[in-house]
């Protein structure tokens, strides 16, 4: 089941993605010669008009594919008129920007009809996820060991720690077990010793296990949108939208200043096991997160990197400054790098995702 939720989610979302270029292709009257859902050898495809559609065997991905697109693709004379790169610079990046719109029009239709039904639409404060104490409990190992309210925990035993999950799952780890924290309290880093105390709880199948706690929580700060009814709730949609918007740049802005920790950066793994866990709690979870998904598509979409859509978008901004369009040679060579930096990240985010995921699920398997 984990796999039949994550190809829905990502079916949804490239549906949307893709439907966004096509449509406008279509309106602005490029020639649209394949419309694909997943990449790779065609499953099923059949040919309406001009257009091929298909459903590919790999469900990661998808794309539309206009007439004209590649560079140096060769055109008839009599094609050229409806050839993407024959079209003027509004028309291609109203084409381009189409993809990344309608992942947010997807978001707002589902948080439109949450909000709709009365459900609020939450967006977390991200320094809620950091490893500030809000509260120590009394007489708890934490106490003890002199741990105080606002106090961050820097790191455990040597390791690094950059968010509330992960140091969280560090303690519970180590019931018993004699831990060495580096604390900043203030402006100063101070050193305290503090053992997790052991307690039995059950696990997802319903067994005894025994975790370690050490008695701190953290501030649970959130905005919350709500509608008062269905007439205002579009209006509040829209507002769901753009904060979350706001918080994905956010989380972009802090990862490459140093304020998150890259390795809170997950990837199609991730994504997979997210999904499976926001279905087995119910439907508002899973299709909360698809919103919450399709709105960090279209937004790093969007970022000025070649082959992603806002390189395209970059690129046709120059050219309508310069009048026209970069050499062949300059757009291949960009198009190399941002494919190399594409495949870096890729690279990156599996690695996340098998240290956080996949590793521990092979210990626990085979008592490793």
């Amino acid at each position: 089941m984990m796999i039949i939720w994550a190809v829905v989610l990502f079916g949804i979302l490239i549906f949307f993605h893709e439907l966004g270029h096509f449509i406008v292709a279509k309106l602005v009257g490029v020639k649209v010669l394949k419309f694909s859902l997943g990449f790779g050898p065609k499953i099923i495809g059949k040919k309406i008009g001009d257009t091929e559609y298909l459903l590919s065997a790999i469900p990661l991905g998808g794309y539309v594919k206009p007439l004209g697109e590649e560079i140096g693709e060769e055109i008839d004379e009599a094609d050229k008129k409806r050839a993407f790169n024959y079209q003027p610079a509004w028309k291609r990046v109203a084409i381009v920007v189409a993809g990344p719109v309608f992942n947010l029009v997807l978001a707002f239709l589902i948080f439109t009809v949450f909000l709709g039904m009365k459900l609020p639409v939450a967006i977390p404060n991200l320094d809620s996820i950091t490893t500030t104490i809000e509260n120590v409990s009394e007489g708890s190992p934490a106490g003890e060991a002199g741990l105080k309210g606002n106090d961050t925990i820097v790191s455990i035993n040597g390791s690094s720690v950059h968010d509330w999950n992960e140091m969280a799952e560090m303690f519970s780890k180590n019931p018993g077990k004699e831990l060495k924290l580096r604390v900043k309290r203030n402006e100063g880093i101070i050193d305290i010793t503090v053992t997790p105390k052991p307690e039995t709880v059950k696990n997802e199948k319903g067994e005894d296990v025994v975790i370690g706690r050490i008695g701190i929580s953290k501030k649970m700060d959130a905005k919350v949108i709500q509608s008062a009814s269905i007439l205002s709730a579009p209006f509040k949609g829209i507002q769901a939208v753009y904060e979350w918007c706001a918080l994905t740049i956010e989380v972009v802005v802090r990862l490459f200043s140093g304020g998150l920790s890259a390795k809170q950066i997950g990837g199609p793994i991730l994504i997979v096991d997210a999904a499976a866990k926001a279905a087995s709690v119910g439907a508002f979870t899973y299709f909360n997160f698809i919103a919450i998904i399709s709105i960090n598509l279209a937004v790093l979409n969007l970022l000025p990197v070649p082959v992603l859509d806002g390189g395209h978008i970059m690129f046709l901004t120059i050219e309508a400054i310069r009048r026209k369009p970069l050499s062949e040679k300059i757009m291949i060579a960009a198009n190399k790098v941002g494919m190399a930096l594409l495949l870096l990240l890729i690279t990156f985010v599996f690695y996340n995702d098998i240290v956080r995921i996949v590793l521990p699920w092979v210990r626990k398997t085979f008592n490793l």
